[in-house]
């Protein structure tokens, strides 16, 4: 079973760089870089574009669900950070743009540090049903982390707000992944009747959060940047709550462990690597914006 979980994990992260690509130039059509506000959603719904990148990325739900179903979080979760390469080259020949050398890096760090971490981590999941207790404190962790991430997007704008809403989308759906994970496994085992109720509903509310969260911050970044925020931190997040809250890998330890970590903190530094070195990011900062300012520091020698 564990291949064909990755089989559909694999399509299904490459549904989803599809599908942000379409939903991003839906989006962008709409709001011509202006905030996206109830009416630039009523106008979404009749975008083709935008309605295609839905059905893009149901399939890609659809895919990771039956991934998940047949495989813990740990194995399938971070295989969905192959869309973060997959829509930088997207992106790239839509916009007629070239990533540089520095944002080739990005993409590759992030790319190889989920590699590694999804590496040492497969060989210690095992199947587990997940208790309500420790359910409950991961949806309340991850909901302060999403409202913290929100409420300072909300009030900043450009390349900034957009890595920040997406990051707090990241975190969202790395909650749904264990959700669906503990729906399905549940279902399998026990039935509907043995389905939590507090894990449909977290799920039901945490994919709908993550979604609208994804949507603002297209309006305010490039799909790559986007993608790579919440791709890396999504798997990240599902298998810190599955190794640590839900002991679905009760023995990866010493070695182990200091090497998932090392393969976390290269994929988050080739996320915020790509966030500040996009062409389109470093295009979108004006001459006194907070993005320009980060940037000529940065590239100060």
């Amino acid at each position: 079973m564990i291949p064909l979980a990755i089989a559909f994990a694999v399509l299904g992260a490459l549904c989803s760089a599809i599908g942000a690509q379409l939903q991003h130039r839906g989006v962008r059509n709409e709001t011509q870089d202006k905030g996206l506000g109830l009416r630039g959603i009523a106008r979404l719904v009749h975008n083709r574009s935008w309605l295609l990148g839905v059905a893009v990325l149901t399939a890609c739900a659809m895919l990771q669900i039956l991934a998940l179903a047949l495989a813990p979080v740990t194995i399938v979760a971070p295989i969905v950070v192959l869309a973060l390469p997959a829509v930088a080259v997207l992106n790239a020949r839509a916009s007629g743009e070239r990533l540089d050398a520095t944002a080739i890096v990005a993409v590759i760090a992030s790319t190889l540090g989920v590699a590694v971490f999804v590496a040492l981590a497969s060989g210690h999941a095992s199947p587990v049903v997940f208790p309500e207790p420790a359910v409950l404190m991961a949806c309340q962790i991850i909901a302060g982390v999403v409202l913290l991430f929100g409420g300072i997007g909300a009030l900043r704008d450009g390349i900034v707000r957009c890595v920040l809403l997406a990051t707090g989308a990241g975190a969202a759906y790395g909650l749904v992944s264990v959700l669906v994970r503990d729906v399905t496994y549940t279902f399998q085992t026990n039935g509907f009747a043995g389905v939590s109720p507090l894990s449909a509903t977290a799920l039901v509310a945490s994919f709908a959060i993550g979604s609208w969260f994804i949507q603002l911050a297209y309006a305010s970044g490039p799909p790559d940047v986007v993608v790579g925020c919440q791709t890396v931190l999504s798997p990240l997040v599902a298998a810190a709550i599955a190794m640590g809250l839900l002991d679905e890998t009760a023995d990866a330890g010493g070695v182990t462990g200091l090497g998932m970590a090392a393969g976390a903190l290269i994929a988050m530094f080739g996320v915020v690597l790509l966030a500040r070195h996009h062409p389109e990011a470093t295009s979108r900062a004006t001459p006194h914006s907070a993005e320009h300012r980060l940037f000529r520091a940065l590239t100060r020698r």
